[in-house]
């Protein structure tokens, strides 16, 4: 009988054949186990080799990623169901950081925070996988705001001017009209060049198909993304949303365009976040908050960036949403956001209960770097705009007692009412920069003064249908320019008049 040594000496040129690539090399996996499971999280030990942020798989294929780590355990959270998983598990490292897909096969897709489809589409056909954290761009790698964004909400874009590349804040109660001014924005794109990426962190599944719903009708969702965290979804999925959106529009920064990312909103992932650190038997502070809660939306923000020349030359605009208790502003998680971001745009309940929409507090609100992004006609225009619209507000307070007025402080107040409803506007409607600066020259021309409120609502919106019809090369040379030339000026009032002559009371109009 032939030996063993004796058949494999026979067999092995036949084998060299078939197989001439196969080189056996040793490989080493760690293997962990899982000790504690519930609520979102896992406690893990056995994976001694293991890094912060490093993506492991758990039964079942669910993924997670390391949190937080100890001598000889680590915290996990998990970005699935955890039905499979039970203590004693295993538990296998990746030795990679957890990332998403990025790149054009994204835009018009409804994904959740690790890049899996929600929308019933086939999988993402992606380009390269970045990591969820990254680094904010230096200084030295980043220029000067100088592009506007416009919201196509005039209340906004005259007097609370945004940036490409700015962060702003959009802070008020519930329901108050927070996510209807970020949407507004968005669909205000579909006439520009720039990428949206929105994110819903702990949204009901409702309020996210009606901005899905808004955006396919009224915008460019072709140029869209939704990264998506529902209410009901893992809290560690919830966690990740923000970063993996910012990640997502970095890639088209990083590419030389302008993106804009939606966080809505960044106070539920405060609260997702104090959740699993409590989990995790994190060290509570303030309001049991953990202590590095200002740290994780500072390094989220701070990525948002207007890149310079030798850069690309692209921009990340953030407008992250933040929720008040009953106005409080100087709150803990409010101040903390109102610290790190650009400024910020501040709803007041008082005024959306009053019917005035946007319910922008132009008091409270601010922009601290746009001004110098706004366009030269309508920064002419509405220069004024704000100190005037303060001063009404004031003003309007001493009349509500029945108090006696002169007539300069009459005519202030009836100015100022006819300021406040040039400047409401309904939703899924935003303006171009031509025809705020009609409605501006219009406002300050003083041919909205005879008008009650109810007729300047009216008359804002055929300004919106007859004025591209009776002047659309004046109209082409502002939305061009961003400038008003004396001669323009001549011929919009001329037919601006025209447009408000039949709004006018019949003894206005008789002597005019």
């Amino acid at each position: 009988m032939p030996r063993l040594s004796d058949e494999i000496e026979r067999w092995l040129p036949a084998l060299r054949g078939y197989v001439p690539a196969l080189r056996p090399v040793p490989r080493l996996e760690e293997i962990g186990r899982v000790e504690q499971v519930g609520d979102g999280i896992a406690v893990v030990s056995g994976l001694s080799e293991c890094r912060l942020d490093e993506l492991l798989f758990f039964s079942g294929g669910v993924p997670g990623m390391a949190a937080s780590l100890e001598a000889t355990r680590i915290g996990c959270v998990l970005f699935g169901p955890d039905n499979e998983i039970a203590a004693g598990s295993m538990v296998h490292g990746s030795g990679e950081v957890m990332r998403v897909p990025v790149g054009e096969a994204l835009l018009g897709r409804i994904v959740d925070g690790v890049g899996a489809p929600l929308d019933g589409g086939p999988p993402i056909a992606h380009a390269r996988h970045e990591p969820v954290e990254r680094p904010a761009p230096a200084i030295v790698e980043r220029d000067l705001v100088t592009t506007p964004l416009q919201t196509g909400l005039t209340a906004v874009d005259a007097m609370i001017p945004l940036g490409r590349g700015q962060r702003e804040l959009i802070i008020g109660d519930r329901k108050t009209g927070k996510t209807a001014i970020a949407l507004d924005t968005i669909i205000s794109q579909r006439d520009s060049d720039v990428i949206c990426v929105y994110a819903a962190v702990g949204q009901k599944s409702s309020t996210v198909n009606q901005v899905v719903d808004a955006v396919r009708r009224f915008g460019a969702i072709e140029r869209c993304i939704f990264v998506v965290g529902e209410a009901d979804s893992p809290p560690g999925l919830q966690w990740l949303v923000p970063y993996a959106a910012c990640t997502m529009a970095e890639y088209f920064r990083d590419a030389g365009q302008d993106a804009l990312l939606v966080i809505d909103d960044v106070t539920k992932h405060a609260i997702v976040y104090r959740q699993l650190s409590l989990l995790l038997r994190n060290p509570p502070g303030r309001e049991a908050y953990p202590g590095d809660i200002f740290y994780i939306h500072s390094r989220l923000l701070e990525r948002a960036a207007k890149l310079s020349p030798e850069m690309g030359g692209g921009s990340l605009t953030a407008l992250p949403i933040a929720e008040t208790q009953a106005g409080n502003i100087s709150a803990y998680i409010p101040t903390n956001l109102i610290s790190i971001t650009d400024g910020q745009i501040y709803l007041e309940p008082k005024l959306f209960y009053e019917g005035q929409k946007p319910a922008v507090n132009v008091g409270k609100s601010v922009s601290r770097v746009g001004g110098r992004t706004q366009a030269k006609a309508v920064k002419d225009l509405a220069e004024s705009l704000r100190l005037e619209y303060a001063q009404f507000l004031e003003l309007e307070i001493f009349t509500r007692f029945g108090a006696m007025v002169d007539e300069r402080t009459k005519h202030t107040i009836e100015h100022g009412r006819r300021i406040r409803a040039a400047l409401e506007q309904p939703q899924f409607a935003p303006l171009k920069v031509s025809e705020q600066v009609a409605l501006l020259l219009a406002l300050t021309g003083g041919l909205l003064d005879p008008l009650s409120a109810e007729n300047v609502a009216a008359f804002r919106e055929k300004l919106r249908r007859e004025l591209p019809k009776r002047c659309e090369a004046v109209l082409s040379r502002i939305q061009n320019t961003g400038e008003l030339t004396p001669d323009d000026r001549t011929a919009l009032l001329a037919v601006l008049k025209k447009l408000a002559a039949p709004f006018a009371p019949a003894e206005e109009a008789a002597g005019g």
